[in-house]
């Protein structure tokens, strides 16, 4: 039998807060039993679980894990907005004029993801 995996962990300075992003980038939610100083805080939502622990290391280099993020129902521009606005920064613009190529974001404590054109948007060409 193989092993699975349980949830992805990340290290944080402010796990509740940064936790908090994640929810609603997400769509999912911070367990019931987590809250502003605690040492950890999970989210679950339909893509798996994050768990987010403290530490006092500041992050000085890039991710050596990164999540990619498909958006489900808009496209990637929408999502890449929406994830802006919720906190995110812009890393590196890569799409392209022909509408292929992601976005890379950090989170609110500067780890990297991408944003991927949706499904449709793939299809569609």
């Amino acid at each position: 039998m193989s092993s699975l995996i349980r949830h992805v962990t990340v290290e944080s300075a402010d796990p509740y807060a940064l936790a908090g992003f994640w929810a609603k980038a997400l769509d999912g939610s911070r367990a019931d039993d987590d809250y502003p100083g605690d040492p950890e805080a999970m989210v679950t939502a339909a893509a798996g679980t994050l768990l987010f622990v403290r530490t006092d290391e500041r992050k000085t280099v890039k991710n050596r894990l990164h999540l990619d993020l498909q958006p489900q129902d808009r496209t990637r521009d929408e999502e890449v907005e929406r994830l802006l606005a919720l906190g995110a920064t812009l890393q590196g613009d890569h799409r392209r004029t022909d509408g292929s190529g992601w976005v890379t974001l950090y989170d609110p404590e500067g780890n990297e993801f991408c944003v991927e054109r949706s499904a449709a948007e793939r299809v569609a060409g």
